[in-house]
């Protein structure tokens, strides 16, 4: 099903985070098949080439790896993929208390806020 794309944003970009998503969440696991190019692209709606941008710049970073004659497979390094998660996380975080900042919080709000969402959310 095709997909809504920030406009602001390149479109391999928000595939790559969405990717790298499902990999964390353990939607897909290290040494599962990736579905070809082609297929990911009908699914997501875009240009096959947008897709294969997204494979080679995941291949690059060592998030998935290519085998010929195979398809593109997620990485079976475990060390690779915790650093991958280390480092969403860190993003996520970083513009999470940009905005916080922007919007005038100072970090003892932000941190009580937190506290105070886990706290209902733990109740819940």
């Amino acid at each position: 099903m095709p997909q809504d794309f920030q406009k602001d944003k390149p479109i391999y970009l928000q595939l790559m985070t969405q990717l790298s998503s499902e990999i964390i969440r353990g939607e897909r696991k290290a040494g599962d098949k990736l579905p070809s190019v082609r297929e990911y692209a009908i699914e997501a709606g875009v240009n096959p080439n947008t897709m294969s941008k997204t494979y080679k710049e995941l291949e690059s970073m060592g998030v998935v790896e290519f085998r010929r004659g195979q398809g593109t497979f997620v990485t079976e390094d475990y060390n690779r993929l915790e650093k991958l998660r280390t480092q969403m996380k860190e993003e996520y975080i970083e513009s999470f208390i940009k905005d916080m900042k922007e919007l005038g919080f100072s970090a003892k709000e932000t941190l009580d806020g937190l506290q105070s969402y886990y706290e209902k959310e733990d109740d819940g």
